[in-house]
Formats: structure tokens, C-alpha cells, sequence
């Protein structure tokens, strides 16, 4: 809660945590304050970097970050930081390299979700299933439909690489960002790309063995709302390792980002960044 007409935080930003509802309601950690900003819609916010950066795994302070909010060491050695998290396909827990065995038990070596999404048009995904529906909020997606569950990573992201020659796997944050995509029929949607990739797909599910791929056939398209009170007409993006101070009317919470009548900011990319947040 703010105390006030005016009140000032300071603390290390982390991506804001997301929790479904009739809208998507956000709170955003700030040092040791977790802070309410649905309350801030249509007030006037201030939020300036110090100039310091400090790890969000270790908190060494550090002179530029990696990988949205990690030190350089952490950075080489997490396994949270290594290409298979953006390439699922290359998993190598199973040739014994993984970088941090115990975490890749406990993220990569669970269950997971092949989903499609509409966030700023139809794409492919995969997330660990614990992480559903965070994963589509935090892409911003306005539906989601799961489609395959899987027993660990590595097959979600052997799924997604068959179908990506017919759909996309990326979100175009500033389409996103311009308001509301057009609804897509999500059931049709996936009855059309299992057939385009089906060669591929079967190829993928005959090398598995039996229970490790469950098609979701009966799964039902999920909907979600944005607390926006007005959609940017031209999206501009706020880079505080430019322009330190963001300064302007809280008009919307979509995805990881606070959307300002003066532009955009994405919380997740400045992970770590010690910021002042000031409202009034």
C-alpha cells in the first residue's frame, strides 16, 4: 500500500509477478516491498535507476547485465543462462553436461506445455506446466490453448521445433503493445497445424517412449484481460541504461511491461537495476 498522495520506494527491480483474474492483476517486487500497481493506473509514476546493478542470484554488484539481470559469473555458470533455455532442442541433461544437474531435475526434467498463443498474432510455445498461466501472461497473451504435455523439456522443445516452419514462436512486443490482437480461433487453429506438421510430429512421438507425449485433444482455449487504460498510438520504448529517469501517466500493465504515456518499460529486461519509484 502507498502511505499517501505521494510515496517513494527504492529497491533492486524483478520481474513483476502475474496472477489471472478478470483481469490480469500485477504486483511488482521492489527491494523488500511488493507493490500494487493497479492502484497506480491513471497516476502520475516516476521511476529513476541509481546507477547500480546487482545480480539477481548472487547480488554482486555489477557494471552491465547478463541475460536480464545476472552478473557475468552467474551468467557463465547458471544453468538458468545456458542456450538450451532458449534453444529447449539442445537440452543436454541426458548426456550428463547440464551445467547445474540439481536445477535442471527440478526445471528441465519435468512436466511441460506445448501451447499455442495470441499475443500479437498466433505463435507456438512450450513453458514447465507449473509455470502455466504465468508463461502466457507474462507474454501478454490474450488466449492460449495447451496442446501437448510432455515428460521434460527437451521433448517440448523437439515439438515446437516442428512446428515452427508453420507458425511463429515469437511475440512482436510492439504490435503487442498497440492494443488488442484480433480473436483467432485457437481449436482451429491447432487442428491445422498438426496436420501441416504431422510428418514431423510423428517423427518426434515415435522416438519417445510410451506416455512421454499426451496430445491435449480435449484442452479448451484459456481468455485473458489487461488492466490498459489507453494503448500507445506509436510504441516507444524507455531504456534506463540511456535515459535513467521514466517519468509519465501509468496508463497500462501488459506483458512484463508498464505502459506510460511517454513510452513503454520492460520491467523483466532490467532485472537487477536499483531503482527510486515515485508516485503522487
Amino acid at each position: 500500500m502507498w502511505a499517501g498522495a505521494a510515496d517513494m520506494r527504492r529497491g533492486v527491480l524483478r520481474k513483476m509477478q502475474v496472477s489471472p483474474g478478470n483481469e490480469v492483476c500485477y504486483r511488482l517486487p521492489l527491494g523488500e516491498s511488493l507493490i500494487d500497481l493497479q492502484p497506480l493506473l491513471g497516476a502520475s509514476v516516476v521511476l529513476e535507476h541509481s546507477g547500480s546493478i546487482f545480480c539477481i542470484n548472487c547480488a554482486r554488484k555489477t557494471s552491465k547485465s547478463f541475460s536480464q539481470g545476472y552478473c557475468y559469473p552467474c551468467f557463465r555458470r547458471l544453468a538458468a543462462c545456458d542456450i538450451c533455455i532458449v534453444k529447449p532442442e539442445l537440452c543436454h541433461f541426458d548426456q550428463g553436461t547440464c551445467r547445474e544437474p540439481d536445477w535442471g531435475q527440478t526445471h528441465c526434467m519435468q512436466p511441460h506445455v506445448v501451447y499455442l498463443a495470441n499475443s500479437s498474432g498466433l505463435k507456438v510455445g512450450i513453458t514447465r506446466r507449473s509455470q502455466v498461466p504465468t508463461r502466457w501472461l507474462d507474454q501478454g497473451a490474450i488466449q492460449a490453448l495447451p496442446i501437448f504435455e510432455v515428460a521434460k523439456r527437451h521433448i517440448a522443445g523437439l515439438l515446437e521445433e516442428a512446428m515452427k516452419p508453420f507458425v511463429s514462436d515469437r511475440t512482436d512486443w510492439r504490435r503487442m503493445l498497440k492494443g488488442v490482437p484480433e480473436p483467432i480461433d485457437l481449436v482451429a487453429a491447432r487442428d491445422a497445424l498438426l496436420e501441416q506438421a504431422a510428418g514431423t510430429l510423428d517423427e518426434v512421438i515415435r522416438n519417445r517412449e510410451p506416455g512421454q507425449v499426451c496430445q491435449l485433444s480435449e484442452a479448451q482455449a484459456l481468455v485473458f484481460s489487461y488492466p490498459v487504460r489507453r494503448y500507445p498510438d506509436k510504441v516507444k520504448a524507455h531504456n534506463l541504461d540511456k535515459g535513467p529517469r521514466v517519468e509519465g501517466r501509468l496508463e497500462g500493465l501488459k506483458g512484463q511491461y508498464l505502459i506510460f504515456d511517454t513510452g513503454v518499460l520492460n520491467i523483466r529486461k532490467f532485472g537487477g537495476y536499483e531503482v527510486t519509484l515515485e508516485t503522487g
